[in-house]
C-alpha cells in the first residue's frame, strides 16, 4: 500500500457510530468537507458498503472538477474509505479511521496517492493550480477535520 501524504486526527464529543454516520453519508459530505461542492451515489447504490460508487464534485476557487469514487472500506463506528479515480485511473486513497474513546472518538483522516507522480503533478499543477498537492492537502484535512469537528458536536 503507497505510503501516507497527509494526515491528522481530532478528538470529538460524539459516538463513533455518529461520526461514521456522518463522514459516510457521502451526500452530505459538502456540509463539513473543504474543497467538496456535492456528492451521489452511482449504480443504484443508497448509502456505504464496500464497492459502491459515487461522484464526487469538487470546487477550489473558481476550478470544478468531478471524479467517480468507489469504497473500500466501510466499517460502521470505524473506519470509511474511498479510492478516488481521475480520468477512470486510480488517483488518491482517502480514509476516515474513528476510535471511541472516553468523551467520544477520535477521528483520522488521511489520504494516500495512489496515481503515478508524473499524472499527479501534471493534475495538479497544470490543471487546478496546486504545486505541492500533499502540502494542500494536509491543510484541507486539518481544516476539514475542524469543520467535522463542530458539525458532529452540533
Amino acid at each position: 500500500m503507497p505510503a501516507v501524504t497527509a494526515e491528522s486526527s481530532i478528538d470529538i464529543k460524539a459516538s463513533a457510530d455518529r461520526v461514521y454516520d456522518i463522514v459516510s453519508d457521502v451526500t452530505r459530505q459538502h456540509e463539513w468537507a473543504v474543497e467538496t461542492e456535492s456528492c451521489h451515489w452511482l449504480d443504484g447504490a443508497t448509502g456505504p458498503a464496500s464497492g459502491a460508487r459515487f461522484r464526487g464534485n469538487n470546487q477550489r476557487g473558481p476550478i470544478k472538477w468531478s471524479s467517480k469514487c468507489e469504497v473500500k472500506a466501510a466499517k460502521p463506528g470505524r473506519e470509511f474509505t474511498f479510492l478516488v479515480r481521475i480520468f477512470g485511473q486510480p488517483g488518491a486513497l482517502w480514509s476516515y479511521v474513528i476510535e471511541p474513546t472516553e468523551t467520544g472518538c477520535r477521528v483520522t483522516e488521511s489520504t494516500r496517492r495512489v496515481a503515478p507522480r508524473p499524472v499527479a503533478l501534471w493534475m495538479n499543477r497544470l490543471a487546478l493550480g496546486i504545486k505541492d498537492r500533499d502540502a494542500h492537502n494536509q491543510r484541507n484535512i486539518e481544516q476539514t477535520l475542524q469543520q467535522l469537528k463542530a458539525y458532529a458536536e452540533a
